[in-house]
């Protein structure tokens, strides 16, 4: 258990926390939350010891004894050792080895009648006894699971770790925590450096694990997959949905909603109130009334929305239309010096397609990005622009996106648009820039700073291609999904790399995987890509080419029958079209009808409880919790007539567009 209690915390005269009371269970998952700038890695410091709240305290019983692993979110220096022995000696199983040694060398030249040999045996024993603990003996094959899982090649085990980028001694720290297996595990964006097969591996490793997590992710996948509590920090202090954080998301519109229903409902009663002390103030038989009146008006606890219930949208400028074909890719290479990176690579990218480029770190994606992009040459093969294509470009290297010698505002002014002045200071702040921060020099900001100028200033761009190379790894989930659904309506053409499942989920509709040096395709979006490699990796033989038949005379034919079943190239290439149109097509539609699954599947189980309370007996004896319950159950039974109709109607949109294109590839 971890107990906080009236935390409070200010740095300078910003209230960072007040008076916050927190208790985590053990074996908890949670999932720490909430906008830029709240407090959640300050509140992981904070329960690691490297902060101390100004106020209140934070308590876990027999600490002594608990072991606490962190991920900081910042990139950290690593000893220069290889790393096998990095993560011996971190992990414990060093320290552990060396004590049953000097355990064993003593007691060989202890004799059995010497007193202190008893100690010395305890000693050993105890010795022994942890390192059995940390299943010592299976350290090594646990470490290459590990190292595996992570992206790790055999020849890195003997690498000295201050020789890996900053990227992998991440994972490298990472993998020191998960060996470690200590009680409490904080992780500060553990998502952040890894590719997509490293974070399936990572959460199945973590489904597992039976100590405490406490995360802050912008991943939704991972955050849905590992945690069962969510926790919302907002306006100093901390609010607990028991959910992951789909959950939450469904919770908290309830949640706001109930507010807003309650909110009307205060407004009229203060209304009546005011209006009977305007009515009878000045008649004498109506004093007492008139101030008992205003004694429940001074007594009303103001209910107010937070935020003000305002949401940022932002929108790509319209741009010319390209031509059909917008991005030709022939017969593409690339090596360094004797590493070759891909070979080969051939696609056509089409007017409006949104397709996103995956593989494990080190496959060539960001090589491949910043060739499109026209910052790097091919070592053979050609790139061709279609007619009248406009290209943006975000590289991960923030060099190659801004000018470091202006400011902000200078840098957001030179960026090709029709916007005014205060369609770009409202932009600024959509994206954390705001007062006198937009006059700051864009060398002195931070690496996410950096990062999230570079895509205001694509958003203000005049563009019909966007080839975006890790675009959101330094956006929190609120402006993740703020970024996502410009993009959504984003009219041009895109590619993508991410390793954000959701995003690209909810985004593209055609995969290009690059893997062993190779580009393979898959014409669907994200799952439909994971569905397909999983179809290959588990172990289906490929059906076996069937040879021409030979004449008796034992001359082959001299034109070999084709095989009746055998589809031809151009018939898979046109149902490949066919999958990926309707897809596009209805990709929206299916997002609408899930999240309106799931709301229904939340208020039927909410209308259920209420219900069943109120058939028990004993809430007669409370009518005003009754007259309150009543109110949730027609108020959740509208809210739940309103998602019939929405979910029969998109249900019933999507069958027509899907009957529709079928038939006109009937």
């Amino acid at each position: 258990m971890i107990y906080l209690r009236d935390i409070s915390l200010s740095f300078g005269d910003r209230k960072i926390f007040d008076r916050l009371t927190w208790t985590i269970s053990d074996r908890s998952r949670v999932g720490l939350v909430g906008d830029n700038g709240t407090g959640k890695t300050t509140l992981l410091r904070m329960l690691t010891g490297i902060v101390d709240p100004d106020a209140g305290s934070i308590e876990i019983p027999d600490r002594k004894k608990v072991s606490i692993g962190y991920l900081p979110q910042d990139l950290v220096e690593l000893d220069n050792l290889p790393l096998l022995d990095f993560l011996r000696r971190k992990s414990g199983i060093a320290d552990l080895e060396e004590a049953m040694k000097r355990g064993e060398e003593a007691l060989s030249r202890c004799d059995v009648s010497d007193p202190t040999h008893e100690k010395l045996l305890r000693d050993y024993e105890d010795a022994v006894a942890r390192f059995n603990a940390k299943d010592g003996y299976a350290f090594s094959a646990q470490v290459k699971q590990v190292l595996a899982g992570f992206g790790f090649r055999n020849s890195d085990f003997t690498k000295n770790c201050g020789d890996f980028s900053g990227g992998w001694k991440m994972r490298i720290m990472l993998a020191v925590i998960l060996l470690s297996r200590p009680d409490i595990m904080l992780l500060d964006e553990p998502t952040n450096h890894l590719d997509t097969e490293s974070l399936e591996w990572l959460e199945s490793w973590l489904k597992d694990y039976p100590g405490t997590i406490i995360t802050i992710a912008h991943d939704r996948v991972f955050l849905d997959k590992i945690v069962n509590v969510t926790a919302e920090l907002a306006s100093r202090t901390i609010t607990i949905y028991k959910g992951n954080y789909s959950y939450y998301l469904c919770e908290k519109e309830r949640r706001r909603e109930a507010l807003k229903k309650e909110m009307e409902l205060q407004r009229a009663e203060i209304k009546r109130i005011k209006e009977f002390v305007e009515r009878f103030r000045y008649k004498a038989t109506k004093a007492n009334q008139v101030q008992s009146r205003l004694k429940m008006l001074e007594k009303f606890d103001i209910l107010r929305e937070e935020n003000g219930g305002k949401t940022v949208t932002i929108r790509f400028p319209e741009s010319p239309r390209s031509g059909k074909e917008v991005l030709s890719v022939r017969r593409l290479a690339k090596s360094y010096g004797d590493l070759n990176v891909f070979h080969d690579v051939n696609f056509t990218l089409y007017r409006g397609e949104k397709a996103a480029f995956v593989g494990v770190n080190g496959a060539g994606k960001s090589t491949l990005s910043r060739i499109l992009g026209g910052t790097e040459t091919p070592s053979a093969g050609e790139v061709a622009t279609g007619l009248n294509v406009k290209m943006g470009f975000f590289s991960q290297e923030s060099a190659q996106n801004l000018d470091y010698r202006r400011t902000i505002w200078e840098e957001v002014n030179a960026a090709g648009t029709r916007s005014n002045d205060q369609e770009r200071r409202n932009l600024l702040g959509a994206f954390l820039f705001s007062g006198d921060d937009i006059y700051k020099e864009i060398s002195v900001l931070s690496g996410g700073e950096k990062s999230r100028l570079a895509l205001l200033k694509l958003l203000l761009s005049d563009t019909n291609l966007l080839i975006l190379d890790e675009p959101t790894n330094h956006l929190d989930l609120k402006t993740r999904e703020i970024f996502q659904n410009a993009l959504l309506h984003y009219q041009g053409t895109m590619l993508i790399v991410s390793h954000d499942r959701y995003f690209l989920d909810c985004l593209v509709g055609r995969v290009f995987e690059l893997r062993d040096g190779v580009c393979h395709e898959y014409p669907g979006n994200y799952s439909y890509f994971i569905e397909k490699r999983r179809e290959e990796q588990s172990g289906a033989a490929p059906r076996p080419v069937e040879q021409p038949i030979t004449a008796p005379t034992g001359e082959q034919d001299a034109t070999p029958k084709e095989e009746p079943n055998r589809k031809t190239k151009q018939e898979k290439r046109f149902e490949a079209e066919e999958r990926n149109r309707i897809f596009q097509a209805t990709s929206a539609l299916k997002r609408d009808l899930t999240a309106t699954e799931a709301q229904i599947a939340l208020l039927e189980a909410k209308r259920k409880e209420y219900e069943a309370v109120l058939c028990d007996p004993d809430i007669y004896r409370d009518p005003g919790r009754i007259r309150q319950l009543n109110q949730d159950l027609l108020f959740t039974s509208a809210k739940l007539d309103d998602l019939y109709y929405t979910w029969n109607d998109v249900s019933l949109k999507l069958e027509a567009i899907e009957d529709s294109l079928r038939g006109q590839t009937a």
